[in-house]
């Protein structure tokens, strides 16, 4: 496989592009031909990339399997947020108005094909439009106030709203994509040396109690840069620092995921940077990954509408159902009969095109595996809370209960226990991650990968105590240093 086009309904498809292969979306999820492939473009084209719809998990497996997607999943979310995609182009300014400056109306919207337009005067500033919100085809909304041109919005376009004097420049564009001919813009960004650590106070579980966040505070200082805490509402200010260290629980569809995609924009060195964000976030995509790449983990299959009556012969009962974009067992399901089993899989199914169902491994612990750069920092086990199958146990508006923990040092550690969770890390990219692994006899299986792994005091710091926040500090500070002498 070299190139994909993937469409909703290929007999709809109004466009004929040499030397590629068109594929419904559906085939391409589902038919293992398409996961077993090692290489290829695959170009995106459902008419939504709303969150968990077909067109979203085409480009978040495609990613899974090695393949280059365009638009990738962290384009989509750029696409989502009206505020983000005006912060990325606030660099383009001058651009705009010396290319809108002709224009006699006060709004105007500009069609970028694969980066070009088919007025080529236009072209510069689809060009740098296109490197900032990568996809194929997109409508940029332009309005003018106060004699000034301002972006109010880019947005996708289904191929069938193209107009028909356009089709040819389309085919043209994307032949030429196809080819490699296309010209990069260039990036900017001024790092400085301050520390922003991302926290809400009010957060029940966050991943970093209080006194863990004065120890990062401390050894932030020790290894000389300054720190400062901030919340939700500092996005503004980020451009003040020149690291975001996140420290609250991340999702997709939060503004943690904001801030660090506005960090990323802006130069700063992020962790959790919004790609390990994206990866971690979603089950579906780590299922698919791990299955690539031989990861051992339990028996899995990927639900949708049509193979529901798959999960009982693969997996038996009872098994654990899962929402995609769950965190720290969060939308977690068991479920021990067929009844609850039907329930479970229609209201996931409501929320998302795909759903996770693992076989039920019962164990009394999890290991957990702290990874920064490629490098094991922790490793702990938490048992079970009591009388409960996960770790921690949450009933209603009650305070959760948690199981113990024990923190071994590295050396302590299985070394299979180690390699198999530096493989599942490495995966995901250098960032700071937790492998969550359960071990049945002398096997381990990997739960789920985190990106932003507790570290608690009292808890992951009881080998390492205050060098562990040293060494994560330090990480930061070397990032920092080297992003400068590239620049």
């Amino acid at each position: 496989m070299s190139i994909l086009i993937v469409v909703d309904e290929p007999r709809q498809w109004p466009l004929q592009i040499a030397g590629v292969t068109l594929v419904s979306a559906r085939a391409y999820l589902t038919d293992p031909a398409y996961n077993e492939a090692h290489s290829g473009k695959v170009f995106n084209l459902c008419r939504s990339y709303r969150y968990q719809s077909l067109g979203y998990y085409v480009s978040l497996l495609a990613e899974a399997r090695g393949h280059k997607p365009l638009p990738r999943v962290t384009t989509i979310e750029d696409l989502q947020s009206r505020n983000l995609v005006r912060l990325l182009t606030e660099g383009l300014e001058d651009l705009i108005q010396r290319s809108l400056a002709p224009i006699k109306s006060d709004e105007f919207e500009l069609s970028i094909y694969f980066g070009r337009n088919v007025a080529a005067r236009y072209d510069s500033l689809c060009q740098h439009l296109f490197h900032l919100v990568p996809a194929p085809l997109l409508r940029a909304t332009f309005r003018r106030r106060r004699g000034e041109w301002r972006v109010q919005g880019i947005r996708p376009i289904a191929a069938n709203d193209i107009p028909d004097p356009h089709k040819a420049f389309v085919i043209e564009s994307a032949s030429n994509y196809f080819e490699g001919r296309y010209r990069r813009a260039r990036r900017r960004a001024e790092p400085r040396f301050d520390l922003a650590i991302l926290h809400d106070p009010d957060n029940p579980e966050p991943p970093s109690n209080a006194r863990a966040l004065a120890k990062f505070e401390r050894a932030a200082e020790a290894v000389g840069m300054a720190c400062e805490l901030i919340q939700s509402d500092d996005i503004g200010r980020l451009a003040e620092f020149d690291a975001l260290f996140i420290r609250d629980t991340t999702f997709v569809n939060h503004y943690t995921y904001r801030f660090a995609r506005r960090a990323a924009a802006e130069g700063l060195v992020v962790i959790d940077d919004p790609e390990s964000i994206l990866r971690c976030s979603n089950k579906v995509y780590l299922a698919e990954l791990f299955d690539r790449y031989d990861v051992p983990v339990p028996k899995t299959l990927l639900v949708h509408k049509g193979n529901t009556d798959q999960i009982v012969p693969t997996l038996a009962l009872p098994c654990v159902l899962k929402q995609p974009d769950g965190a720290f067992s969060l939308g977690v399901k068991k479920v021990e009969t067929l009844e609850a089993l039907k329930r479970e899989v229609r209201t996931m199914l409501e929320d998302s095109e795909l759903v996770v169902a693992q076989e039920w491994l019962p164990t009394d612990f999890d290991w957990r595996v702290g990874i920064l750069d490629r490098r094991v920092l922790y490793v702990c086990k938490y048992y079970m809370a009591r009388g409960h199958w996960q770790i921690v146990r949450r009933e209603g508006e009650a305070k959760p209960v948690e199981g113990r923990s024990v923190t071994l040092s590295v050396g302590e550690a299985p070394a299979e226990l180690l390699k198999i969770s530096l493989k599942a890390a490495n995966l995901i990219g250098d960032g700071f991650y937790g492998v969550d692994l359960k071990q049945v006899g002398e096997r381990y299986y990997v739960v789920e990968v985190n990106d932003n792994p507790s570290v608690d005091a009292g808890v992951e710091d009881e080998v390492l105590k205050d060098a562990l926040y040293r060494e994560i500090m330090g990480t930061i500070v070397r990032r920092i240093e080297e992003r400068k002498r590239t620049r």
